[in-house]
């Protein structure tokens, strides 16, 4: 049994990034434990209040997972970099002292929105080595700010770890289901067919039927 701690930004980050993974961890019995930094929503003109209903959302997800879901923070959605930094890495910090993972699956740290970005600097600060029982840190992508992002060397997704999860992509797009207010008809990116595409896009690269892509930021092999 592997302890696995998820940091995402907004609810829904570590479905999109990682639904069929998640599964999969699950049902090996991995202890997964999730963190997520903010309610979302309110960037886009939404009371705070509607945070019972995310919050309710995610504790589903959790509880479909056998997941122990954090208590959700409360920081401003698509403003972290308001925020000290050192704010968010105390959070990740004392979260990281509570579950004892020794892998961490966050955003990737070049996506167009700030708030992934600020995430992923914030783990890779709180999990630094010998400071902490990490031994691996993944990023993974998010639809719809992963690839909106301009392309660079420093924001480019550079995946290196495939994982198989055919039997785990239809369990995938019904968690995401959880969140409706994410979701909407094809072209758009999160949609059932904009997500099994994705897969199959990353399940191509690395002769699967179905995917989820990784980037393996840090390995310590003890």
């Amino acid at each position: 049994m592997t302890r696995i701690l998820t940091v995402g930004a907004h609810p829904d980050d570590e479905i999109l990034g990682m639904g069929g993974t998640l599964s999969k961890l699950a049902e090996h019995k991995n202890k997964i434990f999730m963190l997520i930094l903010t309610l979302g929503e309110t960037a886009r003109g939404k009371k705070l209040s509607n945070g019972s209903l995310r919050t309710k959302q995610a504790k589903k997800i959790a509880g479909k997972l056998g997941a122990t879901l954090f208590p959700i923070q409360k920081y401003p959605d698509c403003a972290f970099d308001s925020v000290p930094l050192l704010s968010l890495t105390k959070t990740v910090e004392k979260y990281i002292k509570e579950s004892e993972p020794e892998v961490i699956y966050t955003c990737h740290g070049g996506d167009l929105n700030i708030d992934h970005q600020r995430t992923f600097q914030a783990v890779m600060t709180a999990a630094r080595p010998g400071k902490t029982s990490v031994k691996r840190i993944y990023s993974f992508e998010v639809l719809s700010t992963t690839e909106w992002q301009a392309k660079s060397a420093a924001t480019v997704f550079l995946p290196n770890t495939y994982i198989d999860i055919e039997q785990y992509i239809d369990k995938k797009i019904d968690l995401m289901k959880i969140y409706p207010q994410e979701m909407a008809e094809f072209p758009f990116p999160r949609s059932g067919i904009g997500i099994k595409t994705l897969a199959k896009l990353r399940g191509m690269e690395s002769g699967l039927k179905f995917a989820e892509a990784f980037q393996l930021i840090r390995n310590i092999d003890r």
